[in-house]
């Protein structure tokens, strides 16, 4: 197509002119830059207190806690040993309570075993068995040749013993230095 065809067929436009510029879109230049505004130094000591504050808060859980740990060792190792002292206890009751103990200590008092039981009937008072009194000798012996030894006796026994010998061996002048039996301590060498 030609130029002359061309503006036939298309519709005249009129021409465009450069539209004026608008008032408000004007380049200046830039001049020097304000001043930034000084942070307000309260907000600042809020902030820094309050994490200060939250230090200071977990230093003092962390603290508590550990604390508290320690306290709870100490109670566990108390009742362990107020266990173990029960458990001692119970011994010593068993042993003081057994009929081995008993009846030595009963034959000591002079007790005796009367024999055959005798009865008393309450509807006509009469008595019914053997009918007599005891006779001033025992007929069980608990410290005899068919007693029944009590371990928990025996060890008391032991144990006394060994607190007496080491009583005994304390008693050595204590301004004297230990015996040495097996010669200087020295290192070994291989």
């Amino acid at each position: 197509m030609s130029r002359a065809t061309a503006a036939a067929v298309l519709p005249q436009t009129q021409p465009q002119t450069p539209s004026p510029a608008r008032p408000g879109r004007r380049l200046t230049s830039v001049t020097a830059p304000s001043r930034a505004r000084r942070p307000k130094l309260a907000y600042a000591l809020v902030a820094v207190s309050g994490a200060a504050l939250i230090a200071a808060a977990q230093i003092g859980l962390s603290l508590a806690i550990t604390n508290d740990s320690f306290v709870l060792a100490d109670l566990t190792s108390q009742q362990r040993e107020l266990d173990l002292q029960a458990s001692a206890l119970h011994d010593d009751l068993a042993g003081i309570s057994s009929p081995q103990l008993l009846a030595t200590k009963a034959d000591h008092l002079g007790l005796v075993v009367a024999g055959p039981a005798s009865y008393l009937r309450l509807s006509d008072s009469a008595v019914i068995g053997a009918n007599s009194e005891a006779s001033w000798s025992s007929t069980v012996n608990p410290t005899g040749a068919g007693a029944v030894h009590n371990a928990l006796l025996e060890d008391d026994a032991k144990e006394a013993a060994a607190e007496e010998k080491a009583d005994a061996s304390t008693k050595k002048d204590p301004d004297l230095p230990p015996a040495i039996t097996d010669g200087l301590p020295s290192p070994t060498t291989r």
